[in-house]
């Protein structure tokens, strides 16, 4: 009888990942490349629907993943040691459910076979969002979204 090999994001931790291996973990919603917004008395976190310039709407990818830290200065570079000091990140976020000992979800493309169910899903940011340079910073707290976990 042969035993199928469990998928890798069940048999290694995060910090045991190859590059290709993390790269592949990302289910590419694009909701960390929303907006937020921090009260300054609680610490809470707001999510805007106001995506960063380089999110492509259409793809919820990175139009310059590569150079995105040096276009972006407050661009968050995820590693496996930033995943559980971010709180902002959202809970379907496949790193934090990793992190956590927690399996994919269904639509996670790992899982389904497709990077389109994510968005057949409603799972990602795609048709729900709006480019930061199309409003004013000052208005930002009008963009605020309650629809991300």
């Amino acid at each position: 009888m042969k035993h199928e090999a469990e998928p890798f994001w069940k048999e290694k931790s995060l910090a045991q990942m190859s590059k290709s291996e993390w790269e592949a973990l990302c289910d590419g919603c694009g909701k960390c490349c929303l907006n937020k917004i921090e009260d300054e008395d609680t610490g809470e976190i707001a999510f805007t629907n106001l995506s960063c310039h380089l999110l492509d709407p259409k793809t919820c990818q990175c139009s310059d993943y590569k150079r995105r830290k040096a276009k972006v200065s407050q661009c968050q570079i995820l590693t496996p040691k930033k995943v559980n000091s971010l709180a902002w990140l959202p809970k379907t976020c496949a790193y934090k459910l990793v992190a956590e000992g927690k399996d994919l979800p269904s639509w996670h493309h790992l899982v389904s076979g497709s990077r389109k169910t994510i968005h057949n899903k409603g799972e990602s940011v795609k048709g729900k969002i709006l480019s930061e340079t199309l409003v004013p910073e000052d208005q930002w707290e009008d963009h605020i979204v309650t629809w991300i976990e």
